[in-house]
């Protein structure tokens, strides 16, 4: 796994994707750009089985309740969390708390990935039995891009793009498939109040979740998929929560088993 910490600490600043227009002289309208499964430079669909190599203990079992370590929580974080009652949560219809977009990539979960059209990527989590959508849009600033009169939800809005490495990017005609590396950003705000940890650590409805998908490949052909999530909420954590997760491709649906949210 050494190799895979080093290429994700190198994966966690964000890359630049670089799209010039036709050149000068070129009769007619731009090429329109390529849609996000076009533009996809690896197969992310498939299923994936998370790897628990850390934070065993806050992961596989659910902490104590006040337990806010290894977190940047401010005062009012800690004030939140230490009201956490799993059985209040439930008698609400809230068992979901830790299965929205902040929290439910740490937990120990199967995703499986499809493609629903051609510019909305699809992830299912058998967690909670819950599902994510990354909507494909040539966003500038994808953090502030709500859906028009939307109700706030556990998966939020998704706005997602694949980026590149500069210099693979650089002189590309507007329109072409990209080199086969690069990473995909998305972006999710309009969210429900949840917690990043089952023992009620909470983000609030204004955070925005920005995470980096990765595909990683061993020497034996493996494929790894690393996932870098930046939780945003200045009023419990201050600075943003940043903590990167690990999935491992699988050959078929093995051990995938949908499950309804437990507050516990």
């Amino acid at each position: 796994m050494r190799r895979l910490i080093i290429a994700v600490t190198l994966a966690a600043a964000p890359l630049c994707l670089h799209l010039h227009a036709q050149g000068r002289g070129q009769a007619g309208p731009p090429a329109a750009p390529p849609t996000g499964r076009a533009a996809s430079p690896y197969d992310i669909t498939g299923y994936w089985v998370a790897l628990v190599t850390d934070d065993w203990r806050y992961r596989m079992l659910t902490p104590p309740k006040g337990n806010v370590d290894y977190l940047p929580v401010t005062a009012e974080g800690r004030r939140v969390a230490n009201t956490w009652d799993p059985a209040k949560d439930t008698a609400a219809g809230e068992q979901c708390k830790a299965y929205g977009a902040g929290g439910i990539m740490r937990l120990p979960a199967r995703l499986h990935v499809t493609w629903e059209d051609d510019n909305t990527l699809r992830m299912d989590v058998d967690a909670g039995t819950q599902t994510r959508r990354f909507f494909f849009e040539n966003t500038p600033q994808l953090a502030t891009v709500r859906p028009p009169a939307a109700e706030a939800t556990w998966q939020g809005y998704s706005l997602a793009r694949w980026e590149f490495p500069g210099a693979g990017g650089r002189g590309a005609a507007r329109g072409a498939v990209p080199a086969r590396f690069g990473q995909l950003r998305v972006v999710t705000n309009h969210l429900r109040p949840g917690y990043v940890r089952k023992n009620g650590v909470p983000y609030g409805p204004n955070t925005t979740v920005t995470e980096y998908f990765v595909r990683l490949v061993d020497g034996g052909g493996q494929e790894y998929l690393v996932v870098t999530t930046m939780v945003d909420d200045p009023t419990h954590f201050q600075p943003a929560y940043i903590k990167t997760y690990e999935f491992k491709k699988q050959t078929d649906a093995t051990g995938w088993n949908p499950r309804p949210c437990s507050a516990k």
